[in-house]
């Protein structure tokens, strides 16, 4: 019997939650890693949008948003209890995750590339002081920090002051694991700045769940796609 095949991208959060959700519930699928400048074909004809993940059933059912493939992993099989948090319920997660895409991520994306957004940033006919650009993108990073804060006021309602928290209780749960991908994007791209931004509670809950053996696994690459499949 066939595998279900994911088409992934390391270094994507989109897919890295994906691959987290897939390895936690142990699910056998095979994964094929995307160059984005060559997708292959046979992706692009499951999932037209062109993005990962994209995860083919051997049915031939395609689940090409991450948050699905998370949630049809974890109705596989749910050991370490994700969809079952501690406080608060599974509504609750979905709608801080929708809030990291929401408010979050659009903020992340600008500061991390403001080059990609430069009808937003300069003036008519595309000219724009030179400072403009970096002005762009530190308003985004601040632009973020009120979800970070909100992370932060979510951890602190458990009540856990000296010791690692998580979202949702004393264990990590969906949430947490759908949104650190997208943090630690931020965090990587600027460790000093964001860590004199955040309260040490975000850092701690960060590094906690980056140390896990299993993001270690979700982080090796997958082979790649067969080169005949790919779409020049």
């Amino acid at each position: 019997m066939s595998l279900p095949l994911l088409y992934t991208f390391r270094r994507c959060p989109y897919a890295m939650r994906a691959r987290w959700a897939i390895q936690a519930a142990g699910v056998a699928v095979a994964q094929h890693e995307v160059s984005l400048r060559a997708k292959p074909t046979a992706m692009l004809a499951a999932s037209p949008k062109g993005t990962v993940p994209v995860l083919v059933l051997p049915g031939g059912q395609v689940i090409d948003q991450s948050l699905d493939v998370m949630l049809w992993a974890l109705h596989q099989r749910d050991a370490e209890h994700w969809l079952m948090p501690e406080r608060g319920t599974l509504a609750g997660m979905l709608a801080l995750i929708a809030a990291c895409e929401a408010d979050f991520k659009p903020h992340l994306d600008r500061f991390k590339y403001p080059s990609r957004y430069a009808a937003e940033w300069s003036a008519p006919g595309g000219a724009a002081p030179p400072a403009a650009e970096q002005a762009f993108s530190d308003a985004h990073f601040e632009a973020a920090q009120p979800f970070l804060a909100r992370l932060a006021e979510q951890l602190a309602a458990g009540g856990c002051v000296d010791e690692t928290a998580y979202l949702f209780g004393t264990c990590p749960s969906l949430a947490d694991f759908a949104t650190v991908p997208f943090v630690r994007q931020l965090a990587r791209h600027a460790p000093e700045r964001f860590a004199a931004a955040v309260p040490p509670a975000l850092l701690r809950w960060m590094d906690a769940l980056l140390r896990r053996p299993d993001f270690d696994a979700i982080m090796r690459k997958a082979p790649a796609a067969p080169a005949d499949n790919h779409n020049p």
